[in-house]
């Protein structure tokens, strides 16, 4: 990548680390090292809490027996990584508060993963989310949806783990590769060792260290400016408060609708079919608990959403009274919030140390996390299917040892992940190009029972060779672009120089000529990604299998559909039920096997036999739901 697109951080000259290392004094260095101290030592204490008598179940499911609260804080950890600690304030510090309305897509991201992946998956009783896949389609394409999010963690995990180790450099001056190396060794003893259980308590403690950093930084830094009020005013005398911006072009970069709508599909790859998070899902001890963490981790994102948008219009309001050095001024952009807290905190023993801690909580919680869902579907999905005989001791080996070998291939990508753009937009950009055909792809096979096989392969095939299509050639057209990409661009953002960006964003749209043809399409809003390529898995995946014959005369459980027809006809009138012939034996609300006259159920014929064995037999909804076969299938 050519010098003057990167957007990489530089590493700091022997003068500015002289600085920087003065400012970060003994006691900030004991409070980090608390950091991963504690950090380790709840793990140790979970490995070696009934030693010997661990099974495979407790190390990656936490013996299915965790609460609401831990599970909730663990969610939102996983998804609080330092890529958005880092990011979103110099977002806002540079563009305006147009990003907070993200949070609009938290309602719908967070409502659908509760009410029907939740339910689906936990009443299967599965461990990994891919289990689903063979259960809905074949063992082919189970193995498809495993290796796709093994590469989008392995990549994604690379840019977690170097954010926080560029953190370090810029405070304090210690060798970039040397904190990289801590943080993944000190992640990968504890994952491997304690399993899932610990990785979760200890999200729970990481959660609690970022708040109290992002808040510091509030306090301290709303403080010198004149208070939160003096902060907003500030802000809106220079245009940083952002109104909603109601343009559909979904080729401009920030709008309410790619926030709040584009948003939800990234959510639901995120927080709907990830094994890392769906495995905390399933981890909990009933389905309740489930649901009720889902619903905890609402309010939660929106405060450190919150958070994160004050950092940076105060750090705005700030750098107008104190103009940054010419350092600061070309420093990446996701270094801002670094230089910041050196220039608000110094003088505060602690509160420099309790910041990296913070950026070192995210990235911790997030990478131990990935670290154990990669060894989970590995041995889950890749392993023990074709190796079904390995006793319960060399099964525990085989875990901890592939959650140890993940943590140091994530370390190789580490190094890649140096070399990326803006920090921020390049990991929701990974997420995108791959998590987005991955939702897709459950999509397809929930809520479109005549989708086959054949048509769920092609269909993740079609959409992740779009995803990078888009992806790639957006990153090929900002490197061969001798001028800053505009505002509705991809996957990086403008140049490290503060003066060209900030000449750039007061330009009118009519100033930048518009890209034109594949330029034009290759300049999509990176928050467009995931309802892109899912749609297209989902268009594509449909219509291989209508082609094919759909599911006719291949067994369906029908534990893996949900029922979207059935249930959007209850929500009507009963007078409206009664006019569609939907009429129930029961209670007056129509069940999923009586909203026909035919007995159709989503294009299923059932007969009688069908329905008394499965009244006879309570787990229809478990992983040995029993089978039928399709005898006609129809959208």
């Amino acid at each position: 990548m050519s010098a003057t697109m990167s957007t990489a951080a530089p590493l700091l000259s022997t003068s500015d680390t002289s600085v920087a290392t003065s400012t970060f004094s003994f006691v900030d260095y004991v409070v980090f090292v608390l950091l991963l101290l504690l950090s380790l030592a709840i793990g140790l204490y979970h490995a070696f809490r009934g030693w010997g008598h661990h099974t495979v179940g407790h190390l990656l499911m936490a013996d299915r027996k965790m609460g609401c609260f831990p599970v909730a804080l663990s969610l939102l950890a996983t998804f609080q990584s330092a890529v958005a600690i880092l990011g979103v304030p110099s977002e806002i510090y540079r563009f305006g508060t147009q990003y907070w309305f993200l949070g609009c897509s938290y309602f719908l991201g967070l409502l659908i993963p509760a009410h029907i992946f939740i339910p689906i998956f936990y009443r299967l009783n599965l461990t990994s989310a891919y289990e689903y896949l063979e259960l809905r389609f074949n063992k082919a394409v189970r193995v498809c949806g495993t290796v796709t999010f093994i590469f989008q963690m392995v990549i994604y995990m690379g840019v977690v783990l170097y954010a926080p180790s560029l953190a370090l450099n810029a405070v304090t001056g210690f060798d970039l590769w040397l904190s990289v190396l801590t943080l993944g060794i000190v992640c990968n003893i504890y994952t491997a060792l304690g399993g899932l259980k610990a990785v979760i308590w200890t999200d729970v403690f990481q959660t609690l260290v970022m708040f109290l950093g992002q808040l510091a930084v509030i306090i301290v830094g709303s403080n010198k400016v004149g208070g939160l009020g003096h902060v907003w005013d500030v802000a809106s005398q220079h245009g940083r408060i952002s109104g909603i911006e109601l343009d559909p072009d979904p080729f401009v970069r920030h709008t309410f609708w790619s926030l709040a709508f584009g948003g939800v599909f990234m959510m639901l790859s995120l927080y709907g079919v990830n094994q890392a998070q769906v495995q905390r899902y399933l981890s909990s001890r009933t389905e309740k608990a489930a649901v009720l963490s889902c619903y905890a981790v609402f309010p939660c994102q929106q405060l450190v959403l919150c958070m994160s948008c004050l950092i940076g219009l105060v750090m705005f309001a700030y750098y107008q009274e104190n103009p940054m050095s010419t350092q600061q001024s070309q420093a990446a952009p996701d270094q801002f919030v670094l230089y910041f807290v050196i220039d608000i905190l110094k003088g505060l023993p602690g509160l420099p140390g309790l910041f990296v801690a913070c950026l070192f909580s995210g990235s911790l919680s997030t990478i131990s996390s990935a670290f154990n869902s990669l060894a989970t579907v590995t041995m889950e999905d890749l392993i023990q299917p074709w190796f079904p005989e390995f006793c319960e001791a060399r099964a525990i080996v085989l875990s901890r040892s592939l959650a140890f070998g993940y943590g140091i291939l994530c370390l190789g990508m580490a190094y890649i992940s140096s070399h990326l753009g803006s920090v921020l937009q390049a990991a929701i950009s990974i997420f995108g190009m791959v998590g987005g055909p991955l939702l897709g792809l459950f999509c397809l096979g929930m809520f479109f029972p005549c989708a086959n096989p054949p048509g769920a392969i092609v269909g993740l095939l079609a959409g992740l060779i779009m995803a990078f299509w888009i992806g790639v050639g957006s990153i090929v057209t900002s490197m061969s672009s001798s001028i800053a990409p505009s505002l509705n661009g991809s996957i990086f953002s403008l140049p490290i120089n503060l003066t060209t960006t900030t000449v750039t964003t007061l330009m009118t749209p009519t100033t930048l000529s518009k890209p034109t043809g594949l330029q034009r399409f290759y300049s999509l809003s990176y928050l467009w990604y995931s309802a892109h390529n899912s749609t297209t898995v989902i268009v594509v995946g449909l219509t291989v299998s209508l082609l094919t014959g759909g599911m006719r005369g291949r067994p369906l459980n029908p534990g893996t559909i949900y029922p979207v027809l059935p249930r959007l006809l209850s929500l009507l009138p009963l007078s409206c039920q009664k006019r569609l012939c939907c009429r129930s034996h029961s209670q007056d609300v129509p069940t999923d096997c009586d909203l026909f006259p035919e007995k159709k159920m989503n294009g299923v014929l059932w007969d009688s036999r069908d329905k008394e064995e499965m009244a006879q037999d309570g787990s229809a909804h478990q992983g040995s739901s029993p089978t039928f076969v399709l005898q006609e299938t129809s959208l």
